[in-house]
């Protein structure tokens, strides 16, 4: 779809001021009833056309409902062609100048579900995957990756291994030529790969992550002396887990699972519980956020076996907090508050200079941002319970963390401002929405710009406040840029 194909609406419709006043202040009631008269679409073809139902398309247009979600406004312009700037959007992708056509994909790489946990299937593994998502544009990974990350026993099955000693050592055929130093260094590359995914967010350096980690498999593939190898795949593991972090803030949900079980079978051959139950916390956080809180729970619990006596203090509370996490999104409210302090009593025994470096970032700031946003989690279902008590444990994060860590900074506000939105604080509410905004536009995290999309239907249906109008439009702003 480009620029030259014509939409479902003649021109001179939408050159019309009654038709442009509507839409430019999103009163999509009267739009569709505009569209209806001038345009002569029933509404079962408005509901075609933008992706609705025509039953909801029946409760915008008697005012029963308003479009108050950034993507369905996108929809509507888009099933319709109504250029960006009419409904307060950036140019549409379809009225840009045509591109070449998508070059064809290279081939999926093989699966790691049923793969046998042997180091060797785990080089194999990470040299077919970063290969095949080095060689893809981004248009064509977007395309090929962004799929549905697997759920429930298919991939809770396939971790079973994780549990399971390391198979005897394999024959070494010939050895590698790199010693200490270099795995050294590759360490401290991904120490500050990590570090930099940790502060800014978004996948500009994605590439850069994939690259480093399909080396370190080059360098596995020549079979190097035992201790070189273990600090090979620990190497791998913790690139594997960044590479996974990025490219789930980019929106890559699937290869972001995949990335993260290259991660854990890195783990798991380098002899590192610790950071396979780091791992296995991060798939859970993926699964939270796909609204599967039991499969989470699963995966916190399968960490927590795992790791065993190999879990710091630092560790175990944040496992904890996942847990936490799980029992908050299956309105659990004394099992949240059981993990929330057990947590917090985890917390207090950690020692800075005893943890890995990869852990250091879970500190008191962050458990009161995470559960901030728990508590928050539950506000939505009831705000009088719990929207106080989420906006004081955010702010408190907000107050320790600082906005260096610019994603989390970035989430904190966001989440604070809806607490006040939730609190009935609309004075509040604007000011925080305002710094929210100004915090998403310097990291360049799909997650943010998510969290900020959810933020948006506050601000609509208040649009006697011109203050939150300014707030409506500035996130709109940003979110179609």
């Amino acid at each position: 779809m480009d620029a030259t194909t014509p939409g479902p609406l003649a021109p001179e419709v939408l050159e019309r001021e009654d038709v442009k006043r509507a839409l430019a202040e999103h009163d999509f009631a009267a739009a569709f009833s505009l569209i209806k008269k001038w345009g002569g679409m029933s509404q079962n073809r408005i509901a075609s056309a933008c992706h609705l139902t025509p039953g909801k398309v029946s409760t915008i247009i008697s005012g029963q409902q308003q479009v108050t979600s950034f993507e369905v406004i996108c929809r509507i312009a888009d099933g319709f062609r109504i250029p960006g700037q009419m409904v307060g959007l950036a140019d549409r992708p379809w009225e840009r100048q045509p591109t070449a056509p998508d070059p064809p994909a290279p081939p999926p790489p093989r699966s790691s579900d049923d793969a046998p946990w042997r180091p060797s299937t785990t080089v194999h593994l990470a040299a077919d995957l970063t290969r095949s998502d080095l060689v893809m544009d981004r248009r064509t990974a977007t395309r090929a990756l962004a799929g549905a990350a697997v759920s429930g026993a298919a991939l809770l099955d396939s971790l079973e291994g994780w549990l399971q000693p390391l198979p005897d050592v394999e024959p070494v055929r010939h050895r590698g030529r790199i010693g200490q130093r270099e795995v050294r260094e590759l360490e401290g590359t991904a120490r500050a790969f990590r570090a930099w995914d940790h502060r800014f967010g978004g996948g500009l350096r994605r590439k850069a992550v994939v690259g480093q980690l399909n080396e370190v498999a080059g360098h596995l593939e020549e079979h190097q002396a035992p201790a070189i190898e273990q600090g090979l795949f620990r190497v791998m593991a913790y690139l594997g887990g960044t590479a996974a972090t990025i490219a789930w803030d980019s929106g890559l949900h699937k290869q972001a699972q995949n990335y993260y079980l290259l991660a854990l079978r890195a783990a798991h051959a380098g002899g590192d519980p610790a950071f396979g139950a780091n791992v296995l916390a991060g798939m859970a956080r993926q699964m939270l956020y796909r609204d599967r809180p039991q499969d989470a729970l699963e995966l916190v619990h399968l960490a927590q076996k795992g790791a065993l006596k190999a879990a710091s203090p630092r560790l175990a509370a944040m496992l904890h907090t996942r847990e936490a996490w799980a029992y908050a999104a299956m309105g659990r409210t004394a099992a949240f508050t059981r993990a929330t302090g057990e947590a917090r009593e985890s917390l207090a025994e950690a020692r800075t200079d005893e943890e890995p470096y990869w852990i250091t970032y879970f500190d008191d700031a962050e458990l009161s941002g995470v559960t901030g946003g728990r508590l928050l989690d539950m506000a939505r279902g009831d705000p009088q319970k719990h929207a106080e008590a989420a906006a004081a444990s955010i702010q408190e994060a907000l107050v320790t963390r600082g906005s260096e860590a610019s994603r989390s900074h970035a989430l904190d506000l966001i989440g604070l401002a809806e607490c006040h939105f939730l609190m009935g604080d609309l004075t509040g509410a604007v000011d925080q929405t305002h710094k929210a905004v100004d915090a998403a536009a310097l990291t360049q995290s799909s997650r943010v710009r998510t969290q900020l999309g959810q933020l948006y239907p506050y601000t609509v249906g208040r649009s006697a406040s011109r203050t939150v109008s300014e707030a409506r439009a500035r996130i709109r702003e940003l979110l179609s840029s």
